[in-house]
């Protein structure tokens, strides 16, 4: 079949990348990747159609190559296409190097058994570092152009697995001084660093002479995989924060270094440090960071190794670089920062907040560092919200919130403003104007003002509510800030009804310092100003929220008032709503007739209905049953309750009863058949149920969630036929299945009982593959024999066969799964695992008391399962 032409492959690509999952479970999916790789060695196709293809490889990689297997295949033949490209200039040499080392990253493929990455990994080091095989590698036009991206892909293929270039620490060191590359050679010494530290740190070594210069490794050469095989964890390359590095910096307090090493890591850092300035801001940022974290809770290095820097750094206009420092400054405190140093960096902050022309982002970023500024010595316990010590009111006078303000930036200025209020409070200052308490009072009063415009923006509402919520969290303490709070809440709901659900969604997020004395307030504004129909689902909504047992007689007058206004279908839900509040919070008396009245009352029959329904309820059960009855939340089996208190049978035939359990549920034989494992049960019963549902979880969640197994009626002594449970692992391992029995009895009882856990066994997952033609059971077994590595493993073991033999051990328990059989001294078995994984045996030479056994498999976590299930073999019989 010839290449696909440039206008397919734009049809094919068009449909891919509108729905991937689509097109690869069609009939073109399978084959994608296959014929994507041929094609890029057609002459027939230009290079921009093949520029487009790679482009495809590196968006997609999981779907085209979706194990490691393919990615190898994938990745050797991308690494093949580079090599036959001819020598002159090409536009195809980066997108290769790219696609093949996402290939390998994305796939899982990297590793010491893959031959693709013992041959890009040289490759790619010896184009960074401009050696023999960099300068061989295609014109010297493009050699600048694949240095960079050699480096790039270096820095993904760290980041992927750490650890990796662990053994060419010293090799970067060397390079760092003769290349012109600075920035991708220092970043990527700088992680490969970090990451070497945090592993040899775990291992509970030292740096082993990592940091010494040795040999560039050549193509097809050994590479030292040791560090990328102890790196058990993808470390982040960068961090939001330095908090997210605590485990780390634990675990490198454990470093013991040599005075050799410390003077050998003092040196790599400080010569990262002095060419930083050659970095852009953003890679200086992230140098910076990731050289703190290393040094960060290592013994015997200390921090001064950064001083020089920060004397460049504390005047830097750039935010980034602004960031890192105070990155440092949470790192390393006052081993690092003097109090100078901290009186001007803050000073800093604050004026170039104040600054009129600086952009909304970089205003609320210096704001957010003002909030959150790492000081030497904080007062108050880890994690307490407060202002700096040195930020107080006068010096923060230009950060007060104005109603003039984008909406955000007023928000993070207010948030600044409540904590001086928390200052304040402590300490009056005196000779001020005005107090930062009065200033918030007037300000949260304006914002109340502007919201209670009657058709107002929604914005401004919002906008009062998000910081009366800010307050309320900031001074929950604080009662002189509360009180004026609630009453200025309650006169805007007065001016505003339509506002009610914005008070609703205060209500359920502030605590109880400002939403107890807030519901009050608004239930008495609601039920003494009725207000007009227009405002009455408001304040029905109003009401829903803030009914309590308290003012019972003005609520319900209220509510009887409101009745004979309430005609349409969503004001009678509205005021149903609030009876049901009223029913949850125990009011009875004038409740009752109440909902008697709208029974009779209520044109719609739902709403009348309801009534009916919530008066028989509070007629008939005491205040905790009809709590339960109307909670928001079914946890239990079934209403604990009955609507005639009385009558006991009535309370049973409504409830789900614990009982002993009449039922005896066993496994049967298993099914090896099929594309799923299937479990027989057999079930016995000891008295006749009905509509029996069997419920079943799987603890550890090792598979999917099964679904219950019906049966509409069981006799004892009557034969039934076996219940199939299919099973969905997630992994093939043996598991224990929770059993759970839902059933009615004959009395018309519904019972629940737990059954003895259910054991699946390894051997319970067997599966056959499908039969191959007749005469090619050989070649189909030797097909999936090779397939298994280098991905998987192979092992061998002794097999003790007992007194009957090999031939009828293997009748008993694996004759399903035999593709090739030379009784009695050979067989070949293939077996089947689910999910997506095979298990193939050869039993060979069989011997008067046991038989050797070479198994392989794809993948090695079942290695143990499968010894203990042959050495079982025996004594199963």
């Amino acid at each position: 079949m010839g290449p696909t032409s440039r206008e397919t492959w734009a049809q094919r690509l068009g449909t891919f990348r509108a729905s991937p999952s689509t097109f690869m479970a069609g009939p073109e999916g399978e084959d994608l990747g296959r014929h994507l790789l041929s094609d890029l060695r057609s002459e027939k196709l230009s290079e921009p159609t093949k520029v487009s293809l790679l482009a495809l490889s590196l968006e997609y990689p999981a779907q085209l190559w979706p194990d490691a297997p393919a990615a190898e295949v994938a990745a050797t033949s991308l690494l093949d296409t580079l090599v036959l490209l001819p020598p002159r200039p090409s536009a195809l040499r980066r997108p290769l190097l790219l696609a093949a080392t996402t290939a390998l990253a994305a796939g899982g493929a990297l590793g010491p058994t893959s031959r693709a990455s013992r041959r890009l990994l040289p490759l790619l080091l010896g184009l960074a570092s401009g050696r023999d095989l960099g300068r061989s590698f295609g014109p010297a036009s493009e050699q600048r152009p694949l240095q960079a991206t050699a480096w790039e892909c270096l820095r993904e293929l760290e980041s992927c697995k750490p650890g990796l270039l662990g053994g060419c620490l010293g090799l970067l060191r060397g390079l760092l001084g003769q290349e012109a590359a600075v920035q991708p050679l220092s970043l990527l010494l700088a992680l490969a660093l970090r990451n070497a530290l945090v592993i040899q740190a775990r291992a509970r070594a030292g740096l082993q002479g990592l940091l010494v210069a040795g040999d560039c490794p050549t193509e097809g050469g050994p590479w030292n995989w040791m560090l990328a095989e102890e790196g058990d964890a993808h470390l982040q390359p960068q961090a939001p924060s330095w908090p997210a590095a605590e485990e780390g910096e634990c675990c490198l307090a454990t470093l013991e270094l040599s005075p050799e090493e410390a003077r050998e890591l003092r040196a790599a850092v400080a010569q990262l440090l002095d060419i930083s300035y050659l970095l852009t801001p953003v890679a200086q940022a992230q140098l910076l960071w990731l050289l703190g974290w290393a040094l960060r809770g290592l013994r015997g290095q200390p921090p001064v190794l950064f001083k020089p820097q920060l004397v460049r750094l504390l005047g830097t206009a750039q935010l980034t670089l602004l960031h890192a420092v105070l990155a440092l400054k949470a790192a390393f405190g006052e081993a690092l920062f003097t109090a100078q140093d901290e009186a001007l960096l803050l000073r800093r902050l604050i004026l170039a907040a104040q600054h009129p022309a600086l952009p909304l982002p970089a205003h609320l970023f210096y704001l957010h560092c003002l909030l959150n500024f790492p000081e030497n010595w904080p007062l108050g316990p880890a994690g307490e919200e407060a202002a700096p010590l040195l930020l107080g009111s006068q010096l923060c006078r230009g950060l007060l919130p104005s109603l003039l303000h984008d909406p955000m930036a007023l928000l993070a200025r207010l948030h600044l403003l409540c904590l001086l209020c928390v200052e304040d409070e402590e300490k009056e200052e005196k000779g001020q104007d005005q107090s930062p308490r009065q200033y918030l009072e007037e300000l949260l009063a304006g914002l109340r003002q502007r919201a209670a415009l009657d058709g107002g923006p929604r914005a401004l509402a919002t906008l009062c509510f998000q910081a009366s919520y800010l307050v309320a969290r900031c001074l929950a303490g604080q009662p002189v800030v509360l009180t004026p709070l609630t009453h200025g809440l309650a006169q805007l709901y007065r001016a505003r009804p339509a506002l009610a659900p914005h008070f609703v969604d205060l209500l359920d997020r502030v605590g109880p310092e400002l939403g107890e004395p807030l519901k009050v307030v608004l239930r008495q504004e609601v039920v003494s100003r009725p207000g007009r129909d227009e405002a009455l689902r408001w304040h029905l909504q109003m009401l829903a929220r803030v009914a309590d047992g308290d003012a019972q007689s003005a609520t319900l007058g209220f509510l009887q008032a409101a009745a004979a206004r309430c005609t349409d279908w969503g004001l009678q839900q509205a005021l149903l709503q609030v009876c049901r509040a009223l029913l949850r919070a125990g009011v009875g008396g004038g409740l009752a007739d109440l909902l008697q009245a709208l029974a009779r009352q209520l044109e719609d029959p739902d709403g009348r209905d309801h009534a009916r329904l919530y008066y028989i309820l509070l007629a008939h059960l005491e205040e905790p049953k009809l709590g339960v009855a109307l909670g928001p939340s079914l946890a239990a089996p079934a209403l604990a309750s009955s609507l005639v208190a009385e009558n006991q049978g009535f309370a049973a035939a409504l409830m789900v009863q614990e009982a002993p359990a009449p039922i005896r549920l066993s496994m049967g034989p298993h099914r090896a058949k099929g594309p799923v494992p299937v479990l027989q049960l057999q079930v016995e019963v000891l008295e006749q149920v009905y509509s029996l549902e069997l419920r079943f979880r799987v603890e550890r969640q090792l598979y999917a969630p099964l679904g219950a197994v019906h049966v509409p009626c069981l006799c004892p002594g009557r034969p039934t036929r076996p219940l199939l449970l299919p099973l969905q692992p997630r992994r093939p391992a043996p598991a224990r299945l929770a059993v759970r029995a839902l059933y009615t009895t004959p009395s018309g009882l519904t019972c629940h009982a737990h059954l003895p856990p259910l054991l699946v066994n390894f051997a319970d997952l067997f599966l056959p593959f499908p039969q191959p033609p007749e005469g090619a059971e050989l070649g189909f077994f030797e097909e999936l024999w090779d397939s298994c590595l280098p991905k998987g493993t192979e092992s061998r073991l002794w097999c003790p066969v007992g007194p009957h033999g090999l031939e009828a051990l293997v009748s008993r328990h694996l004759e399903p799964f035999v593709v090739v059989a030379q009784p009695p001294t050979s067989y070949l078995i293939a077996i089947r695992l689910p999910p997506d994984s095979r298990l193939l045996l050869r039993l060979e030479a069989a011997q008067a008391d046991g038989v050797p056994v070479a198994l392989r498999t794809d993948d090695w976590a079942v290695l143990p399962l499968v010894g203990d299930y042959l050495r079982g073999l025996s004594a199963a019989g």
